[in-house]
Formats: structure tokens, sequence, C-alpha cells
């Protein structure tokens, strides 16, 4: 699959050519797949978790095993076809289908957001620097992570606000906060409107334009935004009550996805190269050295960032313990994929919300079980630093991360 990268980076416009990286060879001896459950169990058990599931993919070989229970007190235990909130693993779905399209000739990285607005709205710009899906894409645009609170009369339903029509009108007030390409800020508004370019851009609803390029063709049959009754039974449930199990198109590039650890297997066989049909490399390459930044922020969760990519973020580049990952959070789940190309073995979690945070950092520990099973050395310190008590605040709807 990575050799394909250089020939298919000429397709792209030269300006905003990806940087191919130069993966460093495997260890010899991987830990065979069993040990994951193990190792998930350790996960589960220091994340205080109500319930998790666990896939890892290494070539065409699949572990899946569930942990705790699919609700509180629920005494089941999740399995494979349990739905799932992916939150903001949403945006490695846009940002797969965008690259479809460059490749399509449908757009291109460099296309300003502006060609893609309504008639009459105008997108804000700095200086000589218009937005550029390349830069909704990296979080470089400019924009802030949220529109803000939904205004009464709206829907609160978690992934369901802002609206098409509200954050259109909504942009032309807004006053870039930094020049685009410059600095980091992860957006989840800047994702809503890259989806909004994408739609527009392929003359279909996103929702449709997705199962037809994406989970159709790698048969994930339960994978979208418009989950029916049956499926709503099957959601995971954390500690606290997160609202209705309901349509999310208004979210579909941020944070909207459904699917189940099945789907998600075939996910990460496609982003591994592994499966029938495998992923433009392009998709996950490095398109802004971190160094290039005046400054970034939100994208780090999961440990330090040596490339940025189109919503995937390099970890360890150029090492064997090179990782690209993708982080989401929200609605009461906490979901990450770390797949390490060197030892052809890739990850995906979800976790449900506990009564009680633990505030241990499942993403560092993933990627460390991630190293583990590719006979690496742990790297990343998942127990945050202690910090003095802070004051209670009122409770707030979680977004993606």
């Amino acid at each position: 699959m990575r050799k394909l990268l250089l020939t298919n980076l000429l397709f792209l416009p030269l300006a905003l050519t990806a940087q191919a990286p130069q993966l460093a060879p495997a260890p010899q001896s991987l830990l065979p797949l069993s040990q994951a459950g193990p190792l998930g169990a350790d996960l589960f058990t220091r994340s205080g978790s109500t319930g998790m599931v666990l896939v890892v993919v290494r070539g065409n070989e699949v572990f899946f095993q569930g942990y705790g229970e699919t609700a509180p007190g629920s005494g089941k235990l999740p399995d494979a076809k349990s739905i799932l909130r992916l939150c903001s693993l949403s945006k490695i779905f846009a940002t797969d289908l965008l690259i479809k399209l460059v490749h399509d000739g449908s757009l291109h990285l460099d296309d300003p957001l502006q060609q893609f607005a309504p008639t009459g709205v105008h997108v804000p710009t700095w200086p000589g620097h218009p937005i550029t899906l390349k830069d909704l894409a990296t979080h470089t645009a400019g924009l802030p992570r949220e529109v803000g609170r939904a205004p009464r009369g709206e829907n609160e339903a978690h992934f369901t606000f802002p609206g098409y029509n509200f954050r259109w009108h909504w942009l032309p007030s807004q006053k870039l906060r930094t020049e685009p390409g410059l600095d980091a800020l992860y957006s989840n508004i800047g994702f809503d409107f890259l989806g909004d370019a994408i739609q527009r851009a392929a003359g279909k609803p996103y929702a449709t334009l997705l199962a037809e390029r994406t989970t159709t063709p790698l048969g994930m049959t339960e994978t979208g935004f418009t989950p029916n009754t049956a499926q709503c039974n099957r959601l995971l449930q954390g500690a606290h009550n997160e609202g209705a199990c309901t349509d999310t198109q208004n979210s579909v590039a941020s944070a909207g996805v459904y699917s189940t650890a099945d789907d998600m297997a075939l996910w990460l066989k496609y982003l591994l190269g592994t499966g029938a049909i495998s992923q433009d490399p392009t998709a996950q390459a490095v398109y802004i050295d971190p160094h290039d930044l005046v400054h970034q922020s939100g994208l780090d969760h999961a440990g330090d960032v040596s490339g940025v990519g189109l919503g995937w973020m390099h970890l360890f580049d150029n090492t064997p313990s090179a990782i690209v990952e993708k982080t989401g959070g929200g609605a009461g789940f906490t979901t990450y994929i770390a797949i390490s190309h060197p030892s052809n073995t890739a990850v995906f979690v979800a976790f449900t919300e506990a009564a009680v945070a633990t505030h241990y950092n499942v993403f560092k520990a993933t990627n460390n079980m991630l190293l583990q099973l590719s006979s690496l050395p742990q790297a990343f310190d998942p127990n945050p630093p202690r910090r003095a008590p802070a004051r209670k605040r009122a409770p707030r709807r979680r977004t993606a991360h």
C-alpha cells in the first residue's frame, strides 16, 4: 500500500503535495493478537469505563473483545454488534471522501471554501489568504472549535447542532482568529463546513455519498447517521443519560457517524490496505510539519504530534514506533484509532463513560498497547500530572475531540 504513495501524490496539486513518511522496518517478532485480550482488560480496568469494545487487526487477522456492561447494571457484555457513537472518528471518513473527490477532479485541496458557500454568503478571509479545504481538513482555518451553545429552540441532542442553515448564517459575522495555514486550532465547526463542501462538490447528500463510496463497498452495513429503533436499542450506554439516539446528519463530517465493532474491523483493514479494498495512501499522509506552525492547540491528546494530516495526526514518524492516530469523544463515548504501518497492525477502542472519571489518558494507553503488540517498548505516560482540585462547574454538553 505505502509503495503507491509517491505515484498517487503526482495527481495532487504540486503546492499541496503531502509528505510521504519513510517507514522504518517492523520488529522481526510480533506478539500474537491473542495477547490483546489481557492487555485490553488492563486498559479497561484503568479507564474506569462502564463498557468497552476493542478491535485489533493485523493483516487479515482480526481480534475482538467486549468488556464491562452495555449499560450500568445490565450484566450484558458489549458485543461486535453493539452500536457505538464514533464521535470525531467521523472526521477521517470525511477526509477519505475528500481525497476520493480530489482524484475524481470534483474538487481540489486548495479550493476556497467560498466556492462551496450558499449564494450570497460571504466566507471571512485573512488578507491574501482565503480559507481552503486543506485548511479545514488540517484544523488550520482560523475558525473556533465550536459555534457555541445551541440557542433555545434549537435541537440539543448530541451532534445535531449546528444545522446547515444556522452555521452558514453564523459564519459571515466571524473574524478569523489566525491566518489560515499558520496556526492549528482543533475545530469541529471547520469539519462541518468541510462536509458541506464535499456534499456540494458531489452534488448529492453527504450520507448518500458516504454509503456509495465507502460503507457499501466495504460491507459496513451498520455505519451511518440514521439508526433505526432496533439499532438504538443496541447503543452502548454510559453512566449518565446522554440524550436521544437520533438522526445526526447535521454533523456528518465532524462527529455524527454511528457504527459497530464488526464494521470497524472492515474499516481498519481498509486503512491498513489488507482488505479487498484499500484506502488511497494520500488520505493518511502528512500535509503539515508541526514545526512550520506558529502555534497548535487541541491536536496532541494522544501524544506529541510529528505530522499533521487530513484529520489524522502522526506520532514518531520515520521510526519503528510510528503511529497514525485519530481521537474522538462526546455523548458519553471516548473513541480512538491507532495504526502501526511498520507492524501492519491497527487498533480501535470505544469506551463509555463511568460514574467517576479517572482522568487516565486512554489514548496514550492504547498507543502503548499497540506498541507492545508490535514488540516495541511503551513510550507514553497515560497518567496526567496531579493538579489542585478544580472547583465544581455546571455540567456542559460534551463535544467531539
